[in-house]
C-alpha cells in the first residue's frame, strides 16, 4: 500500500526495511560487516546466480545498507555503518510515538476510573458499595 504525501524520508525507511525483510540480504549484510567482499565472492556463498545476487546487492545499495566501488574487475561491496543507526533512528520513532499513544489512552483510562460515573453510572455505584449500602 502506497501513502499519499510520503516524502523522501519515509520513502528512504521503506527502502531499508524492504532490504532488511529478506534473509539472504540480512546474511549478506552480515558478511560484509566483517569486511568488504567482492559481489563474485558473496555469490559464491549463495544457491543462486550471480544476477540474483547482483539484485540482491542492488536493493542493499538503494537502501543505502552497503556501497560498492569498483576495482578493476571486481566490485567490492562494504556496509555502511550509518544505516544501522538510520534504522534505529526510524524504530525510536516509532517507539516513541506508540508509547506517546498508550500513555494518552491510560490517562483517558484513568480519567474514567476517577468519575462518578465511571463504569455504568447508578447502577454498577450499587454493586461497588456492596450490599449493605
Amino acid at each position: 500500500m502506497v501513502v499519499d504525501g510520503m516524502d523522501e524520508a519515509d520513502r528512504a525507511v521503506d527502502r531499508l526495511f524492504q532490504a532488511l525483510a529478506d534473509a539472504t540480504r540480512r546474511d549478506m549484510l552480515r558478511r560484509c560487516v566483517r569486511g568488504e567482499l567482492s559481489v563474485s565472492r558473496l555469490a559464491a556463498a549463495y544457491p543462486m546466480s550471480f544476477a540474483a545476487v547482483q539484485k540482491h546487492v542492488t536493493v542493499l545499495e538503494r537502501a543505502g545498507l552497503v556501497t560498492k566501488e569498483r576495482r578493476g574487475r571486481e566490485q567490492l561491496v562494504r556496509t555502511d555503518p550509518g544505516a544501522v543507526a538510520r534504522a534505529r533512528q526510524a524504530l525510536d520513532a516509532l517507539e516513541s510515538a506508540w508509547r506517546a499513544r498508550v500513555d494518552r489512552m491510560s490517562g483517558l483510562l484513568s480519567e474514567d476510573d476517577d468519575g462518578p460515573d465511571a463504569c455504568g453510572g447508578p447502577a454498577h455505584a450499587r454493586e461497588r458499595k456492596g450490599p449493605d449500602g
